[in-house]
């Protein structure tokens, strides 16, 4: 294994919308030997449909800057080939818009919710100055498109090479997270392990949280039965 290909999609909705659109590409790739971050690419994409305000205020794409680019269809296999594994922050969204293929996935922002338990926040952006990586400022900017928060995420993702194995990575990547403390409501500080029953039945039966709390939350009732 050789070449980690470090993913972001913006898109026109969510994997929940049936007609969401890829409608910008970036990507860098991360030698697995030195670490290095090398080999970028970046385009816009046209879309078959619009693109609705909600994004557009998200990412800052409209029509005009994305009509002349190809479509995705003409660009996926310069996504696909070339790369051993791919990464991504919450990879489950670039998945659900990349053909499916046997190549595995890093979910950065899993990983970073097991290695790094008590940051105050598992975003990229939070993550880059949490852990004050030293990345270039202007590659990183601005946040919210694709290039550059490829970047930010291949940053993140040499930084954790540090403490996780790529096989481990992968391994982690396919469940949802074991999390150690609540860093939301009313008991945040507190570990999952200590927390009111009560309240780690909510989660499970009652809240919208991700499935990483959801799954942890449920882990933890069942233990103490």
């Amino acid at each position: 294994m050789k070449t980690a290909r470090v993913i972001d999609y913006e898109t026109t909705g969510t994997p929940d919308d049936d007609n969401a659109e890829i409608i910008e590409v970036g990507f860098y790739d991360v030698d697995l030997d030195t670490r290095e971050i090398t080999n970028k690419f970046q385009t816009v994409i046209r879309p078959r449909g619009e693109i609705p305000p909600v994004t557009m205020a998200i990412h800052h794409l409209t029509i005009d800057d994305v009509k002349d680019g190809p479509e995705a269809r003409e660009i996926m296999n310069i996504i696909l080939e070339g790369a051993d594994v791919f990464v991504a922050h919450n990879a489950k969204f670039e998945q659900h818009f990349t053909p499916d293929t046997k190549t595995p996935w890093i979910c950065t922002y899993k990983v970073a919710r097991v290695v790094w338990p008590d940051a105050p926040g598992h975003g990229n952006q939070v993550i880059r100055y949490w852990l004050d990586l030293d990345i270039d400022s202007e590659k990183a900017s601005p946040p919210h498109r694709a290039l550059p928060d490829a970047y930010v995420t291949a940053a993140i993702f040499a930084r954790l090479l540090d403490e996780k194995t790529v096989e481990e990575m992968i391994h982690i990547s396919k469940y949802p997270a074991l999390l150690k403390v609540m860093n939301f409501g009313k008991h945040k500080g507190t570990t999952f392990a200590d927390a009111p029953l009560d309240y780690l039945d909510w989660i499970v039966s009652k809240s919208d949280m991700d499935e990483d709390t959801k799954f942890t939350a449920k882990y933890w009732v069942r233990k103490r039965l």
